[in-house]
């Protein structure tokens, strides 16, 4: 089994609080597949204002956590981890299907599958599960570029 504690995780995504949605790696398989998860608290920002009578992850911070799972599988896949300017961009969300709610307290365990990869951009099968409920699943299409690069086409 192979594991990424927070600080490995920090080398391999840009994103800092409140962005940054991934706590450990559980296993990975270069080239396949990637486990890891989030831990949900009640003291992220963003339960201030969704929902303060009923707070719930954002199905879009949903996306970005298995996102950012995702990127890590990518980065360790080709070998290389990101430097200042290096971005992983959206190219696609298909089928996202959100099935339960992420509330404080839960523990989101969060899986992508490499469905293809080519030139740099990838295809992934995600999702997330609350002890073995599937919160959210999705496949995703994510490329890696240079900041500078930024205005040109993604894929």
């Amino acid at each position: 089994m192979k594991t990424l504690g927070i600080k490995e995780i920090r080398e391999y995504l840009p994103h800092r609080y409140p962005l940054l949605l991934v706590d450990r790696v559980l296993d990975y398989e270069i080239g396949k597949r990637i486990t890891a998860l989030k831990n949900v608290s009640i003291n992220e920002e963003i339960f201030n204002g969704h929902f303060p009578h009923r707070p719930v992850m954002p199905g879009v911070l949903m996306i970005e956590a298995l996102a950012q799972t995702a990127a890590i599988l990518s980065f360790l896949t080709l070998g290389i981890k990101p430097d200042e300017n290096s971005v992983v961009y959206f190219a696609g969300i298909d089928n996202a299907r959100f099935k339960r709610p992420i509330e404080p307290g839960d523990q989101v365990k969060m899986e992508a599958e490499i469905l293809r990869g080519s030139r740099g951009v990838y295809k992934y099968k995600v999702s997330a599960s609350v002890d073995g409920q599937v919160a959210v699943e999705a496949e995703i299409m994510c490329t890696i570029r240079s900041a500078m690069d930024a205005s040109k086409s993604m894929v």
